[in-house]
């Protein structure tokens, strides 16, 4: 079996998890295996620096030292521990090693930082740079080293980007985005993120797509990409009220039932309420949009039409609007509804980096890149570990979608005329 260094495990443990998904925390695994491959890259490429030869290229007689395997090394990351592979080499000095090291046991937070850029479009130079400096300022990785780093980096990303999702069985997709000032003196730009449940219940992240607009074209742009690359359509589509969303969703997924998200529309409903009225009318709401089917649904909406409709005619057209799309969720099984009801998997994390940057003072458009693409990275809340498909939901899902499909199909079937009357006269006429 051929040998390969420790960065290179690290790779493919990183390329399964974002393939395969996980029914654990996605948040703290992506972090730890990102920082984990990007330490081991720098002190890789620090070694093949020092010793002037690659990974186990042969020593010449005039060659200093070599390598002597690799010793375990740790960090303290706000996603806890994250173990790496050190590099040992004899016969030289393994100072500019053990400089790395020490730099980095301070630097987690910038690691961390680091290493979702590595997803969210690339590393650049200045990135790498800015973080292995020591306290004195000086880079400690040479020119030769940073160039390897931010090239098998910006190859990570491309991978992401760029990667086959035909074996990734969509149940559930989720379509998300957030405005957000990237630069100073620039109008907000959105980060448009897509992350899916599967068939087998896993968390999967599936695209991220920073610095563009939510308008319909940019919006079926990114989920047009995902098709090229092979992701089927789903039965189930979530995204919040904004139009571009909705619409390149209804376009590029025809099958799937569209969930408007119930957090977004709770807050758009209360916005028009004077505050007395606010916990009954949202009880009311709530009642409906989480009844044990769409019929009663439908019942309960007819009934809070009747109770509030004179009283409070903006919240209650508010809440008939797009109504259906606010109940596709009571046609999935009951034990996924809770789960599936919102876009609001990343909703705390967005409010915590808003924080976070606001605190700062000034907004630096890196910063707010990076945290950016720190929200959609973690999109899971710390509370969901995904969802187990019992066989009996898994027949239900299967029925619901060849229902959706025949339905589809239905809609758009050719009409049929009768051959010895005229196209042009009506179906009136001809009874």
């Amino acid at each position: 079996m051929e040998r390969v260094p420790p960065s290179e495990k690290t790779r493919a443990a990183l390329h399964a998890l974002l393939t395969e998904g996980t029914r654990g925390d996605l948040k703290s695994e992506l972090v730890r295996l990102s920082v984990r491959r990007v330490v081991e890259e720098a002190l890789e490429a620090a070694t093949k620096d020092l010793l002037e030869r690659d990974y186990y290229e042969r020593r010449q007689e005039d060659s200093k030292g070599y390598r002597n395997g690799y010793r375990e090394g740790r960090l303290k990351t706000s996603e806890g521990e994250v173990a790496y592979a050190v590099p040992q080499v004899r016969d030289t000095s393994s100072e500019p090693i053990t400089e790395i090291r020490s730099a980095l046991s301070g630097k987690t937070e910038e690691l961390e930082r680091l290493a979702v850029e590595m997803f969210a479009r690339g590393c650049s130079y200045r990135d790498i740079e800015a973080t292995f400096r020591g306290e004195d300022g000086r880079s400690l990785l040479s020119r030769s080293a940073l160039t390897q780093v931010t090239e098998a980096l910006w190859k990570e990303y491309e991978e992401f980007a760029t990667r086959d999702l035909s074996e990734v069985r969509p149940l559930y997709l989720f379509f998300d985005g957030i405005a957000e000032k990237l630069r100073v003196g620039a109008p907000r730009e959105a980060v448009l993120v897509a992350w899916a449940i599967t068939w087998e219940g896993a968390k999967v992240l599936l695209h991220v797509a920073p610095g563009t607009k939510e308008s319909t074209d940019c919006c079926r742009e990114v989920l047009q990409d995902m098709k090229r690359r092979g992701l089927i359509d789903p039965l189930f589509a979530a995204t919040d009220g904004a139009p571009g969303l909705i619409r390149a969703v209804e376009e590029c997924f025809p099958t799937a039932l569209r969930q408007r998200c119930l957090a977004h529309r709770m807050r758009n409903i209360v916005a028009k309420l004077p505050e007395d009225a606010i916990d009954e009318f949202r009880q009311a709401a709530k009642a409906a949009y989480e009844a044990p089917s769409p019929a009663m649904a439908r019942a309960l909406r007819a009934d809070l039409v009747a109770r509030f409709k004179q009283e409070y005619p903006s919240a209650v057209a508010c809440f008939e609007e797009d109504f259906e799309a606010c109940i596709a969720q009571l046609h999935f099984p009951p034990g996924h509804r809770r789960v599936i009801r919102t876009t609001n998997l990343l909703e705390r994390l967005f409010r915590e980096e808003r924080r976070r940057v606001n605190a700062a003072g000034t907004l630096f458009g890196e910063r707010a890149v990076l945290k950016l693409m720190y929200a959609a990275l973690v999109r899971a809340s710390d509370r969901w570990r995904g969802i187990v498909i019992s066989e009996f939901e898994r027949r239900q899902l299967e029925k619901l979608r060849d229902q959706l499909v025949s339905d589809h199909q239905a809609r758009h079937a050719p009409a049929v005329t009768n051959e010895s009357t005229p196209s042009h006269v009506s179906s009136k006429k001809r009874t």
